[in-house]
């Protein structure tokens, strides 16, 4: 058994896209419209479906916005320098909400940056 995706709900399917593409760096792997159901499915990822773990982006066509819910946490990437990833993502227009710097109480260093939809994800220096 392995995960296979995770799934967000987002509100502007393109801009969502954009993010995680052009400042996370992930590829568009395949994008579907559901007309009968009014809905689109988008898979991304750093890797093809078959050997990791991607991101599914639903878009609810009549859906403009989603409560966040206080059960979600984050979504977690490693990176190789998490202090570099910040200053690109911020030079994209993307918003960094925890710096790069050491955990409180640890060495780990991580950054937080927000996607479109408020989504938090956890940058990790591998």
């Amino acid at each position: 058994m392995r995960i296979l995706h995770t799934m967000l709900r987002v509100s502007d399917l393109d801009k969502s896209i954009s993010f995680y593409t052009d400042l996370l760096g992930m590829r568009l792997l395949r994008r579907k419209d559901y007309p009968g159901g009014k809905f689109t499915l988008a898979f991304l990822g750093f890797g093809d479906e078959t050997d990791h773990t991607v991101l599914e982006l639903t878009h609810n066509w009549e859906v403009s916005g989603y409560e966040m819910g206080n059960a979600y946490g984050h979504i977690a990437i490693g990176v190789d320098d998490v202090y570099k990833a910040c200053d690109l993502i911020k030079s994209k227009g993307g918003q960094v909400i925890r710096e790069a710097g050491p955990m409180k109480n640890g060495t780990t260093v991580l950054a937080f940056v927000e996607d479109p939809d408020g989504y938090k994800i956890e940058l990790l220096q591998d």
